[in-house]
């Protein structure tokens, strides 16, 4: 029997927002301690908290949520957080954990196992100057905690140190902040937690400076350990223009970075006297990626000497690389891509993996059998898989030729159709960062939209991480623009050749991705409408009122800070609002320090009067990343009464949203 004909973006689908909302999020920070894999979990329908999970794979054991609300296990650090725990088995058996605790930013140290255990107690403690003292990038060392220490002197958002940092694990810093020691100067602007070696005597560490991100240059810094003491501390690879991702160090001892000083981010031995560096397996693909956050993982050695690598092309895969051949293994199953957070247990591998048809999981390789399987976190289909958009990755041609990578989401149902002379409307969805990029996995965000009948197309536009320095490159100095013209030079294609309408496009971002959007209707006509989340709207608002990492990022997208007024005037959305004709939706946090409030209230201001159909949705207590179920759910579906608003679709079964001019 044929499927009923009905318009493309009217389609009834068992994706709601609510589903959507309830299962957005990944497991991430992966770790073994002992017997057991352990990792944070998000909660959206707890006030988006997030909590640690446990599991002893090897025997079948269930997953068991460790902490209970209102717990939260989320470093501050630099805005974004990092590796938020460390643990260790204690020698009277059971785990030793600490953690950083959101609401309050302090260090707990926590013995679940142990009799009678009160629950979490602080080692360290809280501080009230500029938002205090933050942690992140733990590792337990004896009798302390060894991690980064980011510590506000002031109310700027800029008024701030960080150095590495030793507390106490019998909570003797709780209430005296003198009772931590300081392993560093805060020389450095920025640094990642200290990879201590198997013996104890050396620890390496990635530090960098404004106004440089991790992706431009970093530094790998080695040191002594000696009576408790980091001494010699020393650079042995990296600089102002290579970018170090990670330091691992092998069984044996031996120092293990990620480099990109080839033009991809490979794998090196690292010679700790010299500073000499040995590719271990040069290819053009990476095997590392943007260090948005310390503790990030792509490479994690095995006790026998294989190292456990993440790398492709756009998209990765996990493997196991002989270090000494050359020889690179894949895992085999459906997995598509990986998330950098890596943890070994003996011969087995854990990671978070996702493909088009399933969403991210904890995953465990052992690799002496080379079986893989989905381990924990893993979550029955919430509805039949024939609702699921099917990915098609493509290349596209932009201006001079360049290459433009791209996923495609046709609509998609089981039992619907439009008619043949109809053609579906798309959104072009331009990711964050901008220094980052979008794998072609499950996402119920897009299903949600494809299941009713509206296309979307993910692009990682120039300037994404994935594809080489080069391609990198590409956004350096011309955000606003390249960014922009890939984005359009995807949409028109698809319109071209027949798989868009070309009156029914639109584009979404949020983040870095919202300035792309808004962007884009100051430059072209091209879209039909738009809808622009959490965005950076102004350049030179941004470099003032952003959080620290990112107040000398502008330098690098747009030019220096000499040149921003006029670059401003060029690019900035709030600037050329005379040129936005198209109707917007624009969804922000109010607690967001990414991308403040102002951002999108200047952009209200500038388009007072303008007779442009509009909305702003304003969402208390959320910050940069929407990560309460009931704020998502709202968010989508604005998002979608716009679109059908636009389009001309009828749509009863969601709230209309009320533009104004």
């Amino acid at each position: 029997m044929a499927a009923p004909t009905r318009p493309y973006g009217s389609w009834p689908s068992p994706i709601d927002a609510a589903l959507a909302a309830s299962l957005d999020g990944r497991p991430e920070y992966l770790g073994a301690v002992g017997p057991e894999v352990w990792w944070t979990e998000p909660r959206p329908r707890e006030a988006g908290r997030r909590t640690l999970v446990r599991r002893r794979v090897t025997d079948g054991g269930p997953e068991i949520t460790e902490l209970p609300a209102p717990w939260n296990v989320r470093s501050r650090v630099t805005e974004y957080g990092g590796l938020p725990w460390a643990g260790a088995e204690r020698e009277s058996g059971g785990p030793l954990l600490v953690f950083v605790h959101f609401a309050d930013q302090r260090l707990y140290a926590y013995e679940p196992d142990a009799p009678g255990s009160p629950g979490p107690r602080p080692l360290t403690p809280v501080s009230a100057v500029g938002g205090g003292l933050r942690w992140a990038d733990p590792v337990l060392r004896g009798g302390e905690v060894w991690c980064v220490l980011e510590e506000f002197t002031g109310p700027a958002p800029t008024d701030v140190r960080r150095v590495l940092a030793a507390v106490p694990l019998d909570g003797a810093a709780a209430e005296d902040r003198t009772a931590v020691r300081e392993l560093t100067d805060d020389r450095h602007r920025f640094s990642t937690g200290p990879r201590i070696s198997p013996d104890g005597r050396h620890a390496a560490w990635l530090v960098w400076d404004h106004p440089r991100m991790p992706w431009d240059g970093t530094e790998l810094k080695l040191a002594d350990v000696e009576q408790d003491a980091l001494v010699r501390a020393r650079t042995v690879l990296g600089g102002p223009e290579e970018a170090v991702a990670q330091a691992e160090w092998t069984a044996g001892g031996t120092l293990l970075a990620v480099s990109d000083r080839a033009g991809w981010w490979n794998p090196y031995r690292v010679d700790p006297e010299s500073g000499g560096a040995v590719n271990l397996c040069p290819r053009e693909e990476e095997f590392g990626g943007p260090l948005w956050k310390p503790g990030l993982r792509w490479i994690a050695a095995l006790p026998e000497g294989l190292v456990a690598v993440l790398h492709g092309e756009g998209s990765s895969v996990l493997g196991v690389l002989d270090p000494d051949s050359g020889d690179l293994v894949d895992a085999a199953g459906p997995w598509t891509a990986w998330q950098p957070t890596l943890a070994v247990s003996g011969t087995r591998v854990y990671g978070v993996a996702a493909s088009p048809r399933s969403a991210y999981e904890v995953v465990e390789l052992d690799t002496a059998t080379g079986h893989a399987r989905a381990v924990g976190a893993r979550a029955a289909d919430p509805v039949d898989p024939a609702y699921y958009p099917e990915p098609q990755s493509r290349t596209f041609l932009g201006p001079d030729n360049r290459e433009i990578h791209a996923h495609v989401y046709p609509p998609h149902h089981p039992a619907c159709r439009a008619a043949a002379d109809e053609l579906p409307p798309y959104v072009v969805w331009a990711h964050g960062g901008p220094t980052d990029h979008v794998p072609p996995v499950l996402d119920l965000h897009i299903a949600y939209f494809t299941s009713r009948g509206i296309g979307v197309v993910e692009v990682n536009y120039g300037g994404s991480t994935g594809y080489g320095r080069a391609y990198r490159e590409r956004l350096r100095e011309q955000w606003g623009v390249v960014d922009v013209e890939d984005c359009a030079a995807v949409a028109r294609a698809l319109a071209a050749e027949g798989t868009a309408d070309p009156r029914r496009l639109a584009i979404r971002g949020a983040s870095a991705g919202g300035w792309t959007a808004a962007a884009s209707l100051a430059a072209t006509d091209l879209y039909a409408c738009a809808a622009v989340i959490y965005p950076v709207l102004d350049l030179l608002g941004f470099a003032e009122e952003t959080h620290d990492l990112e107040s000398r990022y502008i330098d690098g997208l747009a030019g220096p800070p000499g040149t921003l007024p006029v670059l401003c005037r060029e690019r900035s959305p709030v600037a050329r609002a005379d040129r936005i004709t198209a109707p917007f939706v624009l969804l922000q946090g109010l607690d967001d320090p990414v991308c403040p409030p102002a951002q999108a209230e200047r952009l209200l201001a500038a388009m007072r009067g303008r007779s442009v159909p509009h909305a702003y949705v304003a969402f208390e207590g959320e910050g940069h990343g929407f990560r309460r179920a009931e704020t998502m759910v709202r968010a989508l579906e604005a998002e979608l009464s716009l679109y059908a608003q636009v389009f001309g679709i009828e749509r009863a079964d969601i709230p209309r949203l009320a533009l104004h001019d």
